[in-house]
């Protein structure tokens, strides 16, 4: 059936034309299509962090490449969602979130079968393309259809969702790596995107804006792709040559260049994909403001937390994957039920508390040594952190979707999945480089204090190349073996709590932001 078709009934629907058993059986085809698409979308995040050290070895590379993996996926993500926003608004939502499904799951086909590191960050490229069409038009298609009274229920659900896959990505990434190999992480999401896609084209009624002027802002997103890949490019570099490399300081000073080219194209532009005009909302304004601080956080941990696990604890892939279960089954079984407690409760409330609680989280973290069970070492810590997130992402995501007026509303979610996968980019950068550096440093001073023999030194110099894969051993002489362990592992942790330290103190800041521009009264009086 085609979006044309469908347009009528959903016009219809939202109008309440239909009855209420038509109304609740398309309510329940849309969550589960924007559930199901928008949670192959976020264990693509996810999915590959737990394998970066088999495909690594895999493909013959290095740990700089693997960063390229992770942000290959992340980079279109964040340029492009603003536009995917602003297409699902003009072209029609359901439309615009099934090109996505389609794209995603040719993309993450090409990524089973990739020859090559080069071959796998293209199409990781691609996914993130795909990606930004479908994750703005699943939240824009809830606030569609479900009326104010029941939104903050479905946007728990599907924030829930996205929570419990993200989270399950590293087990089952995990356990396809130890038992098939990590191509087998990408063959096993095909499924799940087809059957999104099938339920988008033969299920769902279709939705767009009511006035939609102006041409596509295509200029907009051509700046904000390639400044976010002149920056993060020219950050990862610096972590690998430091900052005396003219290539460092030119890709930096081009990306911040180019973004203020975007922020003065949205500001002149009549047809804007990021208006800025939204953000005189200090609710608006500040709802993203936290997201960047939240996300930014959970993605130093998501990053860096199976480094430590494999490299100094020795989990296996499928362990290491394991170790987020708590979190997991918090977010994907109480979210819901938190949504549905917005209104009583207050989302400003419900944030400043969740934030709060999730920066206790990743205080924790960096409590534990090198040793110690995962009961003992960072059960503890991934509950508390599972805890204040299920408590602040429904309030979070149901703040900005309510923010904003209808029409507006796939370009509201394009901006704040925009802000949390800016957030996750710069977290694999920004953290990737403090926890490296203050690795390579610790190490290099250890290793001086324990008056090792050449052989030894060379070994920790190989290891100083590969953060989390430990030294080789093999021409160490055995009496040395302990001290070489000893020092590449602490020199990891050290790094690790330096990071998680920096994580923490950025929830707290989300907190604050909060306290100051969420208003106190319940969400469903929120203008729009």
């Amino acid at each position: 059936m085609s979006a044309e078709c469908r347009a009528p009934e959903a016009d219809a629907l939202r109008s309440g034309a239909h009855d209420a058993q038509s109304d609740s059986a398309a309510q329940r085809w849309v969550l589960a299509a924007s559930v199901l698409g928008s949670s192959v979308a976020f264990t693509l995040s996810s999915v590959v962090n737990v394998a970066l050290p088999a495909m690594q070895s895999s493909l013959g590379t290095n740990a700089a490449t693997m960063q390229w993996v992770l942000n290959a996926y992340l980079l279109p993500l964040a340029g492009l969602i603003l536009i995917g926003g602003a297409l699902g608004d003009r072209y029609g939502r359901t439309r615009v979130f099934a090109w996505g499904l389609g794209i995603v799951g040719v993309a993450t086909a090409a990524c089973a079968w990739a020859p090559s590191a080069g071959w796998l960050i293209a199409a990781r490229a691609v996914q993130g393309v795909g990606a930004a069409l479908l994750v703005p038009g699943s939240l824009a298609l809830l606030r569609a259809f479900f009326p104010p009274e029941e939104r903050g229920a479905a946007i728990g659900t599907w924030a829930g969702a996205a929570a419990l896959t993200s989270a399950a990505g590293p087990l089952l990434g995990g356990y396809l790596v130890d038992v098939a190999g990590w191509r087998w992480m990408f063959v096993a999401l095909v499924p799940f995107a087809a059957v999104a896609l099938a339920l988008a084209v033969f299920r769902l009624p279709e939705s767009r804006a009511a006035h939609t002027d102006g041409d596509l802002d295509l200029p907009g997103a051509v700046l904000a792709a390639a400044g976010l890949g002149a920056l993060v490019f020219g950050l990862i570099r610096q972590g690998e040559t430091g900052w005396a490399d003219p290539r460092v300081w030119g890709s930096v000073s081009a990306g911040v260049g180019l973004l203020g080219g975007f922020i003065l194209r949205e500001a002149r532009t009549s047809a804007p994909m990021m208006p800025l005009t939204l953000f005189r909302s200090a609710t608006f304004s500040g709802a993203n403001a936290l997201t960047m601080f939240l996300y930014m956080a959970l993605g130093g941990l998501s990053f860096l937390f199976p480094y430590v696990l494999i490299g100094v604890h020795g989990y296996s892939a499928t362990a290491a994957g394991a170790a987020f279960l708590p979190f997991t089954l918090l977010m994907g079984g109480l979210s819901r039920w938190m949504g549905g407690h917005i209104e009583r409760i207050g989302a400003r409330r419900m944030l400043i508390t969740g934030t709060t609680v999730s920066a206790l989280g990743l205080a924790l973290f960096a409590l534990p040594g090198t040793s110690g069970s995962y009961w003992t070492t960072f059960f503890v810590p991934m509950v508390v952190l599972g805890l204040g997130m299920t408590v602040a992402v429904a309030p979070l995501t149901t703040v900005v979707m309510n923010a904003v007026d209808d029409d507006q509303a796939g370009t509201a979610s394009g901006i704040n999945n925009a802000a949390s996968r800016v957030a996750q980019l710069l977290a694999i950068t920004l953290f990737g480089a403090l926890t490296f550096g203050v690795y390579t440093s610790t190490l290099d001073a250890r290793a001086a204090q324990a008056d090792l023999s050449a052989a030894s030194l060379a070994a920790v110099a190989s290891a100083r190349q590969d953060p989390g894969g430990g030294a080789p051993l093999d021409a160490v002489p055995p009496e040395e073996q302990a001290a070489v362990r000893a020092a590449t592992a602490g020199a990891l942790v050290h790094g690790f709590r330096w990071a998680m330290g920096v994580s923490a103190a950025l929830a707290l800041m989300g907190a604050a932001v909060a306290a100051v521009s969420i208003p106190g009264r319940p969400v469903a009086e929120e203008p729009g």
